[in-house]
């Protein structure tokens, strides 16, 4: 089953605005802060981004609907430091450490985080060749869920379950979040861009001209019959 946030073609939350005006730059003092602490934790190399996002997803239902973008980050970030042994419940609560943290020597240094930043994390890996050519028809699995981890990490959204389209691209191996959100080792596979039609996610509504491509793991994919 989905959680809250697979909000994907759901009915009833109104239509996605692309110009809501938003620009970081006049943001408010804090979302720039919560930014900046996300990151800054990042550095302490106890979690990775897919544990990241699931530590979003993880959060109550209430509260993700009602939390607003950066609220999101700083709630699923406060679950994971805990989570992970960074912080106590005191701590957080108090704002005050109750001793010198072990990990403290891994603090981002000023001086590093400009070229950290601008050279990333490439989540590229070696793998075996790709099951797909370009072109091929493939079929989604079924059920939009951790095949592994039971409620777990997946980039499978539910709307693309079970459906029918064409890999437009091989993208190479990378990193598999269904296994590397849960800490289970990276499994790199295979990704490819693939094309489905609307009206094949949405029904006969959907404009027939219109076309949906998703970044899809191997293992969420299998031949068309």
């Amino acid at each position: 089953m989905s959680r809250i946030h697979d909000m994907g073609g759901r009915l009833g939350t109104g239509p996605v605005d692309p110009q809501d005006g938003y620009d970081f730059a006049e943001a408010k003092d804090w979302h720039k802060r919560a930014l900046a602490l996300n990151v800054a934790c990042g550095f302490l190399g106890q979690w990775n981004i897919d544990a990241s996002r699931h530590a979003r997803e993880l959060l109550d239902p209430t509260d993700y609907m009602s939390f607003s973008y950066y609220e999101k980050w700083m709630g699923g970030l406060a679950d994971l430091m805990v989570d992970r042994g960074v912080v106590t419940v005191n701590e957080l609560a108090s704002g005050k450490a109750e001793g010198v943290s072990p990990i403290a020597d891994k603090a981002a240094k000023p001086e590093s985080v400009e070229a950290v930043l601008t050279h990333g994390s490439p989540y590229t890996r070696d793998a075996a060749g790709p099951k797909f050519a370009v072109g091929a028809v493939v079929k989604t699995r079924r059920i939009a869920r951790n095949v592994a981890v039971p409620g777990g990490h997946t980039r499978l959204p539910a709307y693309a379950a079970g459906a029918e389209g064409v890999v437009v691209l091989q993208h190479g191996a990378h990193v598999f979040p269904d296994s590397n959100a849960h800490f289970k080792g990276e499994a790199a596979e295979p990704l490819y861009a693939v094309q489905f039609s609307a009206q094949e996610l949405w029904g006969d509504e959907a404009d027939p001209r219109d076309v949906v491509v998703l970044d899809l793991w191997e293992s969420y994919l299998e031949p068309a019959q």
